[in-house]
């Protein structure tokens, strides 16, 4: 099996559940996910053989795994986070997903004029563990940049870019299905 030179790195990158995005802001990354596009049966086949799930999404690639159900709890908490932050995006910017651009004073402002994003934030508080809502904002952004869901695109004027990998946030809560008989029975 013949894989390129850069498996090594995209394999560093991805098993630490990061995602290759083919938006991102550094050039590398996208060298990395071109090679990824163009060699996804040798790649896919070689992790498959170390236990590495080879996943691609819409202009994205991350891995999974299959894990033990001890795991499950853990993988629900992450979820219920992604959820909650995801929810106050949305609240933020109705149409907040991949391509848009923003900057933590953005989301301030916006935050002093409406009562319900606080509340939303104030419910983050148990993720971020600050007190001061700028200090939370940021630690969020941090969380979600860590993750590569967006990446910092100017450090002089503070703006991100969300990218293409935020789609799988969208899709996680989008493929939560619940029948009508039981939506009731779920509390609040």
């Amino acid at each position: 099996m013949d894989l390129p030179k850069q498996t090594g790195e995209i394999f560093e990158l991805l098993s630490k559940g990061q995602f290759i995005c083919s938006d991102s802001g550094d050039g590398n990354t996208r060298k990395l996910y071109y090679v990824l596009e163009e060699n996804q049966d040798e790649l896919r086949s070689y992790f498959q053989a170390i236990n590495f799930v080879l996943e691609q999404g819409e202009e994205y690639f991350y891995f999974t795994r299959d894990e033990a159900k001890a795991e499950m709890e853990r993988k629900i908490d992450i979820a219920w986070k992604w959820i909650d932050i995801l929810d106050f995006f949305k609240a933020y910017d109705n149409s907040f997903g991949p391509g848009t651009r923003f900057s933590p004073p953005d989301v301030l402002v916006r935050l002093n004029v409406d009562a319900a994003l606080k509340s939303k934030l104030d419910g983050l508080k148990k993720y971020s563990k600050e007190d001061k809502y700028d200090d939370s904002i940021r630690k969020i952004i941090e969380m979600l940049r860590k993750d590569s869901f967006l990446e910092l695109e100017n450090e002089i004027t503070g703006y991100y870019k969300v990218l293409a990998s935020f789609k799988y946030l969208e899709l996680l809560i989008t493929s939560i299905n619940i029948p009508d008989e039981v939506q009731n029975e779920i509390p609040e």
